[in-house]
């Protein structure tokens, strides 16, 4: 096998691709793509971290990738021809810069999809301007992405920072809990929580609040005992944190041993973090970019699918993949073109897309990233939930049924983006 191996490195890139043009799939570089040798097929290349503390994120989105492939082959495919996902692990920014190279110049992908890492995001979207191929972020969560680091060919599904600051803040101040109170913050020590750190501490200070500390933390981090005295000492009125992946849960848990009476809330919530976490660790109200017990029929039957080939509910990350995917296939058909710059001045020009909520989504044109409605969700009572899934009851979307989607979004004030 590892000859075998060595000799199709060896090739020459005439001889990989009259290999491939014969049936014969070639070996990819570092983790395999999952689907090879489809000579006439659509090629997506999928980039997201599979391994490190995003990896089980990673996993979710993945699989809800390959599900929306199989679903739209089963249904004859896209322009006559199948779709086929090429999927890579992104475990940080250097490895996601040569892997889209890899996608881009051998696998001749026509776009980007992926990521959770804003660090790896930015890095993606680089070489996505570079190569003028789109690329739909799923999971970075960054304002800069959308902001001074926008570029023309990357679109947001994911939501921004600001996004989720806003949705849960709007409603924390409308139950009187911002001003006057001080707030005690984790952040996650890279780009995501850098920013997070800034976007929320704005929020809550222009409405009255008070940042009492901010301790950064490493990824990956085992123990939060010295973080967690530091809280007890400082008695604030909240805790807030900033993390992301393993770090959510490891966080959740231990905080849960010590019984401080200080209420949770956060910048950011990803389900699959809070579920690893169990509902005796868990309490307050979050905001949720997507949640599988929504009762909108379209997001009850994505639900059921997921379900019955993974065996598990599909999370916030799987949404934002199978949406992602479907969003670019659908630019495809209605396009009618292969063409990446074709899809992109279709997104800019306002295009509707069903994303599995009580509202259709679009794109803003000056920042690419997509209009839709959030929601605030509560941790249930142990005694309520169904099973291990069922963690939070649904309290109400933001921005509200009449109300603009752009109240929640970072106005350009905020957040300048400068397309070229």
């Amino acid at each position: 096998m590892t000859s075998a191996r060595n000799d199709q490195t060896d090739l020459s890139r005439r001889a990989l691709l009259k290999t491939a043009a014969a049936g014969v799939g070639a070996v990819a570089l570092g983790f395999p793509a999952i689907v090879r040798s489809q000579p006439d097929a659509l090629r997506i290349g999928h980039l997201t971290p599979r391994t490190g503390f995003l990896g089980q994120l990673g996993e979710y989105g993945l699989n809800a990738a390959s599900l929306a492939v199989e679903e739209t082959n089963a249904a004859g495919g896209v322009l006559g021809r199948k779709v086929e996902l090429i999927a890579e692990d992104s475990v940080n920014p250097g490895v996601a810069v040569t892997k889209v190279q890899k996608l881009v110049e051998r696998d001749k992908v026509l776009c980007l999809l992926g990521e959770i890492s804003s660090a790896s995001a930015l890095a993606i979207a680089e070489q996505a301007n570079r190569y003028k191929v789109p690329y739909i972020n799923t999971g970075a969560n960054s304002d800069e992405l959308r902001g001074k680091n926008c570029n023309r060919f990357m679109f947001h599904v994911e939501g921004c920072n600001t996004m989720y600051t806003k949705t849960i803040g709007l409603w924390q101040r409308s139950k009187n809990l911002i001003r006057g109170a001080k707030w005690y913050m984790l952040t996650a020590d890279y780009a995501f929580g850098h920013d997070l750190y800034k976007v929320s501490t704005r929020f809550l200070t222009e409405n009255g609040g008070a940042v009492l500390a901010n301790d950064m933390v490493p990824t990956n981090t085992a123990d939060y005992s010295a973080y967690i005295l530091k809280i007890r000492q400082a008695k604030p009125d909240f805790v807030y944190i900033n993390l992301a992946g393993t770090d959510q849960t490891t966080f959740l848990k231990q905080y849960k041993e010590y019984s401080l009476p200080f209420p949770l809330a956060g910048g950011v919530m990803d389900t699959v973090p809070f579920w690893a976490a169990g509902l005796d660790s868990l309490s307050g109200h979050w905001q949720s970019l997507w949640y599988h017990g929504l009762t909108v029929p379209a997001a009850q039957a994505f639900t059921r699918r997921f379900s019955d080939k993974y065996g598990k509910p599909p999370d916030n990350q799987a949404w934002g993949d199978y949406v992602g995917v479907k969003i670019l296939l659908r630019a495809m058909a209605e396009t009618k073109s292969t063409e990446g710059a074709k899809w992109v001045a279709y997104f800019e020009k306002g295009a509707s897309f069903d994303i599995l909520k009580g509202r259709p989504g679009t794109f803003r044109k000056w920042d690419h990233q997509l209009l839709q409605e959030m929601y605030v969700v509560k941790v249930k009572d142990k005694k309520d939930a169904k099973d291990k899934w069922d963690i939070f009851e649904l309290i109400q979307p933001v921005p509200g049924a009449k109300e603009s989607l752009e109240l929640i979004q970072p106005t350009q004030k905020e957040n300048p983006c400068t397309l070229a």
